[in-house]
């Protein structure tokens, strides 16, 4: 049983604590990957900070790309040696979301014990059943997607949740068609591949919504035609007029119940909006639903951008090799694992497009 070094989240709110565990052999399904790359993502800070249920002692990280280095008893793929992306998407394929393409939303896989203890023996949870703030992960094989030699590992590793699920936003879950008009609240790490996204499926105009002018600088660079500041007492009036209408579709990427609040506000008759973000558990918003049913709107929460990995992950790859989607730009620092605090820290800030710690 190999023994690697870890991120460990001990107690809520505080900084995580780098410890030495045991990785069990990956058992069924499974296989082990040798990290070279994770992300920072916000989702990993809620859980840090309690903001979302987590069982305790955990490890987080689930934004990920590395090398195969163990196949489980039946598993015949991704090869030994080849780079994947590693995600939380773990699914069956074989229950009613899985056949309908929606695997993000799966919850009728076998959930095995978790592959990692302290030397003692005390459990220490892989939070969203990966584990990513680590040497190495034991995941099942559906958590995996192969990617060629060409997308450096860092790049790659902004695939397994950000870039799907800001890309997916917009085109499988909003199901945007070529000439809409988009509206994207949040033009953070996820905000701007929702961006690049509405860009790549054809949208006519997109604006960006955002309390910071330098992030409207940055969604700009990644194909928004306009810009909107979220302090306007009224953002939807100047999204109205720089359209010319109401838009088709509302991309919420901001965990803000305010944002949510004011989402409808931005669409038209007929108008989707699309629930990104994820404020805290139990934080509620508000909206009329008169004014839905009569205008036809309509609320989409979408997970992971409702990627199908294996169809998405290396179709989004293929675009980066094409210099048609743009990842280059969103890794905004390279962190060592030493300083996955300071790294946490910064990206709680605001500022990061997306922050990478390399090993």
């Amino acid at each position: 049983m190999p023994r690697i070094r870890a991120a460990v989240c001990t107690a809520f709110g505080a900084p995580l604590e780098i410890e030495e565990l045991d990785l069990r052999a990956p058992g069924p399904g499974e296989i082990e990957v040798a990290i070279e790359a994770v992300a920072i993502c916000h989702s990993d800070i809620h859980y840090a900070e309690g903001s979302f249920p987590s069982r305790l002692p955990c490890v987080l990280g689930h934004e990920a790309a590395g090398r195969v280095t163990a196949h489980g008893p039946g598993v015949t793929g991704p090869a030994i040696g080849s780079r994947v992306v590693v995600t939380l998407v773990r699914f069956c394929g074989a229950c009613p979301a899985c056949l309908s393409g929606h695997s993000t939303i799966c919850r009728d896989f076998d959930r095995a014990d978790t592959p990692l203890a302290r030397p003692d023996g005390t459990p220490v949870w892989n939070e969203m059943e990966t584990a990513a703030f680590a040497e190495r992960v034991v995941v099942h094989a559906t958590q995996c997607v192969a990617v060629t030699e060409e997308i450096p590992a860092d790049r790659a590793a902004l695939l397994g949740c950000g870039v799907v699920t800001g890309v997916g936003a917009v085109v499988n879950a909003g199901a945007l068609r070529p000439g809409e008009d988009v509206v994207v609240i949040g033009a953070g790490g996820v905000g701007l591949n929702a961006i690049q996204g509405a860009r790549i499926a054809g949208a006519r105009r997109i604006v960006a919504v955002d309390v910071s002018q330098s992030k409207l600088s940055d969604a700009a660079a990644f194909g928004a035609t306009d810009g909107v500041l979220a302090t306007d007492p009224s953002p939807w009036r100047r999204v109205a007029k720089a359209l010319g209408r109401a838009a088709d579709l509302c991309i919420v990427t901001v965990g803000a119940t305010a944002a949510y609040d004011a989402a409808p506000r931005y669409v038209g008759w007929g108008g989707r909006i699309v629930m990104v973000g994820m404020p805290a558990a139990g934080e509620t918003a508000a909206y009329e639903p008169l004014k839905a049913a009569f205008t036809g709107q309509r609320l989409i929460g979408s997970k992971m951008g409702d990627a199908v990995i294996a169809r998405d992950i290396p179709w989004m790859a293929d675009l980066y090799a094409q210099g048609r989607l743009e990842l280059d730009a969103l890794v905004s620092r390279h962190w060592t694992f030493d300083q996955i605090n300071d790294a946490m820290a910064d990206t709680e800030a605001g500022g990061a497009r997306r922050n990478v710690i390399v090993f």
